[in-house]
């Protein structure tokens, strides 16, 4: 069982940037897609990015694509980013990693990530 812990989140002004870090524990994430997800007050869940096991191919939600990039640290192989750039008042939300139950699987489906974190809060005032 894979261990994630999300940290990076804050209160920013519309136009900043932040960096969210997800560290992974109890097993290796590195041969496994990875994926960030948010979730806003009063409503559900939402796919953000998700990238995959070789970390070489990426898919975004279309609302954050060409703002936000996730990457994974190659040295560490246990520790994802999502870059968040251009931040929105609508990008408020609580943010969560996550990690694909199959290894070696994409593209990873949103029903496919089985581990998650406990999530970092992400406030963008306007």
């Amino acid at each position: 069982q894979v261990q994630l812990v999300e940290s990076g989140g804050g209160l920013v002004q519309t136009g900043d940037s932040l960096r969210l870090s997800c560290a992974a524990s109890g097993r290796s994430v590195s041969n496994y897609a990875m994926g960030w997800f948010r979730q806003a007050p009063g409503k559900e869940r939402e796919f953000v990015a998700a990238l995959s096991p070789s970390g070489l191919s990426t898919y975004y939600a279309d609302s954050v694509k060409g703002r936000f990039t996730i990457s994974r640290d190659n040295a560490k192989n246990t520790v994802v980013y999502l870059q968040m750039n251009s931040l929105k008042p609508e990008d408020t939300a609580v943010y969560y990693c996550a990690a694909d139950s199959i290894p070696y699987h994409w593209p990873a489906r949103s029903d496919n990530f089985a581990s998650w974190g406990q999530g970092t809060q992400v406030t963008v005032s306007s």
